[in-house]
């Protein structure tokens, strides 16, 4: 996958809605801040012009910061922060689908031919993986912590089994970059398109039932959909027992 590096188009629009407030709410629910998320996205584009080469192994194999360690490391920070095990779940699982279906894609579309698009000219390989990554990680995950996840490892394990196969069939030659090249365009692709659908998805469901589902839902996955800073018992202990003068001046601040 070559061409312009739309990866860094997508993430300055995202930076952008960020900073206009427009991703608030889709942040909120994955448990990052608009600075954590501008911290990220500034890391990701320095990160995409350093790779890491991994020593050993029969073929040369590098790792790009950008595009393969940041959404490792994010991918297990909101891994961490599911509300319940079975989202944990999901989201790994969720990956390994992603990553065969991406796989077979290839396999159909790029068969026998060195053009993106492959035999089938369904769309350049450049959209057409992280298009499918996207879906079929929303699919899988659901939730947007999931769907990233999903989305995201996927294309990362696909990048990883890339290595595998090469020892598998005895190439004379080949190369890995994990993240890197075209794979991070079509990992910030994939990421982004699969946040945006839980977000949609998710925003109509509530508006027709008039708000998340609390029904018969585990406490911990409750505490997960609320926005931070309005849980009930949250910022109870930082009050507690603090009177006088410097509360007044706690309470002030803004």
């Amino acid at each position: 996958m070559t061409g312009f590096p739309v990866g860094f188009t997508a993430l300055i629009i995202v930076s952008l809605l960020i900073f206009f407030g427009l991703a608030h709410r889709a942040l909120d629910r994955m448990r990052l801040t608009d600075r954590g998320a501008l911290a990220v996205i500034v890391a990701m584009i320095i990160g995409s012009f350093i790779s890491i080469p991994i020593p050993g192994g029969r073929y040369p194999v590098s790792i790009n910061v950008g595009g393969g360690l940041i959404p490792l490391g994010l991918a297990i920070y909101l891994i961490s922060k599911a509300g319940t095990a079975a989202e944990r779940t999901r989201a790994l699982v969720g990956a390994g689908v992603t990553a065969l279906v991406v796989y077979a894609l290839g396999s159909l579309v790029m068969r026998g031919l060195p053009e993106p698009g492959g035999r089938y000219e369904i769309l350049d390989a450049l959209w057409l993986y992280p298009l499918a990554a996207g879906l079929v990680g929303y699919l899988a995950g659901r939730s947007r912590r999931a769907a990233f996840v999903s989305a995201t490892l996927g294309l990362l394990v696909l990048d990883i089994g890339y290595y595998f196969w090469l020892v598998g069939r005895g190439a004379p030659a080949g190369r890995v970059a994990i993240g890197g090249a075209g794979a991070f365009d079509a990992i910030v692709l994939a990421g982004i398109l699969a946040v945006l659908l839980a977000e949609v998805v998710g925003e109509v469901r509530e508006r027709l039932q008039g708000g998340p589902a609390v029904k018969g839902r585990p406490e911990a996955l409750l505490k997960a959909l609320r926005k931070p800073g309005t849980d009930p018992g949250e910022g109870e202990e930082s009050t507690a027992g603090k009177e006088g003068p410097e509360t007044g001046e706690r309470g002030s601040l803004k």
